[in-house]
């Protein structure tokens, strides 16, 4: 009797070990495969039969939800309120096209099974989508728009604090709602036409402010002032005697100051004024491996990780090309020869000197609401790069609000009491144009906003200051005003409205 229970009780243990293994293998190992699986009854419900999850700005404002059709096939048609003015963020969902966060967050957007809350629940799961809400101020989204006034160019806005995306606009720009037909030569047509290069030969959906790279000019020579001092702090005592030029070694060429002005100093005086040959001088000195390096640790080279599809690297060359060739390791130290950034890690190179040297992780998602409006996931700040500490951070603050105090954002008129911080940057394409730039944060003393503008495609006569000061400002005092309760209006009368 005892032997016929011991067998009783090995082949129930090892039935229960079968059973334990198989289980592990299914929802261990396998789990992903069923989920994909065109078996899954889950995978043969067409998500179109279910409201795609709105999308949320910061103030509530809703950027993108689903409104009911009368068509059984397709009973649901997305809709996004502000059209242009979000949708290079926002992006669009069809039938055959998605970009943007529609993208990025589809798994949320998109209708799936919710948690059970009841045993009727587990019987029969509900089906609902989340909803995502955004860092975005469709305010300062206008600020921008009409400060741009239909240029071609960029605006990065970032909370240097938590890396919280504030604006994000570029110009070309594009309306989605064409992407919200059902018929299959609309949609053809709208991806013909955000595809498309424009006169300056920038596609919609090619981002400026993410996707398209342009010489930095000498916003670079944060970079490079940010590599004397942590690796060669000796070199901010270095006089140079002021020069309208300076020769470049092994060839018989000059590097020029703009205007052919006199410029030198130490850094002090030298990064108010933007002085090319002295910042060339100041590169060389650094060397390939420390200008390199200082790159490398404020993100060039790498994709930053913005919670966006399509999203491209800054270039910086390698320290033994430029080892090898330094004409090039003096024009790469003022952001010029083969330097190239976005509008996105200029905006991070200045959030990098606002908080203290820490580039925190950009992102655009704060939240995201289950159905029934609880919060299913929240962001979670953190750290991409730690380029300098606070204390070499704070050397360069004083210095960037000396470029605006007396330097070459002087005449952009700040208001004295946003306390700016500023460099300018005005980079020769080689083609009679230049690119033009401004980075900036505000207030210097316990920053709140860091911006980058970008503006390609300049005419060859004028300045970072001149064209993208105007932008910066009437930005920098909407995010401000905006953070104390008041209209992202600005003040200045140059301000668009």
């Amino acid at each position: 009797m005892s032997r016929r229970l011991s067998i009783l009780a090995t082949v129930i243990l090892v039935s229960f070990l079968v059973v334990v293994a198989q289980a592990a293998w299914i929802q261990g190992f396998h789990a992903a495969a069923l989920d994909r699986s065109t078996l899954n009854p889950r995978n043969n419900v067409s998500t179109d039969q279910y409201a795609r999850g709105d999308i949320v700005a910061a103030d509530g404002t809703v950027l993108a939800h689903s409104v009911a059709t009368s068509s059984a096939a397709s009973p649901w048609r997305r809709v996004y309120p502000l059209g242009s003015l979000t949708s290079g963020v926002v992006g669009f969902n069809s039938p055959i096209y998605s970009w943007g966060l529609e993208t990025q967050y589809n798994a949320y957007l998109t209708a799936h099974a919710q948690p059970a809350q009841s045993l009727e629940q587990v019987l029969a799961p509900s089906t609902a989508a989340d909803s995502l809400t955004l860092t975005l101020l469709p305010a300062l989204q206008k600020v921008v728009r009409n400060a741009l006034n239909g240029r071609d160019g960029s605006v990065v806005a970032i909370d240097p604090r938590s890396g919280g995306v504030l604006a994000l606009y570029s110009n070309p720009t594009f309306n989605p709602m064409p992407f919200t037909s059902f018929d299959p030569k609309v949609l053809a047509a709208a991806w013909k036409s955000v595809t498309a290069k424009d006169a300056e030969g920038f596609p919609p959906l090619g981002l400026v402010a993410t996707q398209q790279t342009f010489p930095p000019g000498s916003t670079f020579k944060v970079v490079t002032t940010a590599g004397i001092v942590a690796y060669q702090p000796a070199l901010l005592k270095r006089y140079f005697k002021p020069m309208v030029r300076t020769a470049l070694p092994d060839t018989n060429q000059f590097l020029y100051n703009d205007g052919n002005v006199k410029c030198g100093g130490t850094v002090v005086q030298m990064l108010p004024a933007s002085c090319d040959p002295g910042y060339a001088l100041l590169g060389l000195a650094l060397g390939a491996k420390d200008l390199t390096a200082m790159a490398n640790a404020f993100g060039f080279n790498e994709i930053p990780p913005l919670d966006m599809p399509y999203v491209d690297a800054s270039f910086f060359p390698t320290e033994s090309y430029l080892a090898a060739n330094p004409p090039f390791l003096a024009y790469s130290a003022i952001g010029q020869e083969d330097v190239r950034a976005t509008a996105l890690q200029d905006a991070l190179i200045a959030s990098a000197i606002a908080d203290g040297g820490t580039i925190m992780t950009p992102h655009l998602m704060s939240y995201v609401s289950a159905p029934d409006g609880s919060v299913a996931e929240r962001y979670k700040d953190s750290i991409w790069k730690q380029p300098l500490t606070r204390s070499q951070a704070s050397q360069i603050v004083s210095l960037m609000q000396d470029v605006v105090k007396s330097g070459t954002a002087y005449g952009v008129g700040f208001l004295r009491a946003d306390d700016v911080a500023a460099k300018t940057g005005t980079a020769q394409t080689g083609k009679g144009t230049t690119d033009d730039w401004m980075i900036a944060f505000a207030p210097a003393t316990n920053p709140t906003v860091a911006v980058a503008v970008s503006m390609p495609n300049q005419g060859i006569s004028v300045t970072g200051a001149e064209v993208a000061g105007p932008i910066m400002k009437c930005v920098i005092e909407g995010a401000l005003a905006l953070q104390r309760g008041l209209p992202a209006t600005g003040t200045a009368a140059t301000c668009p409205r």
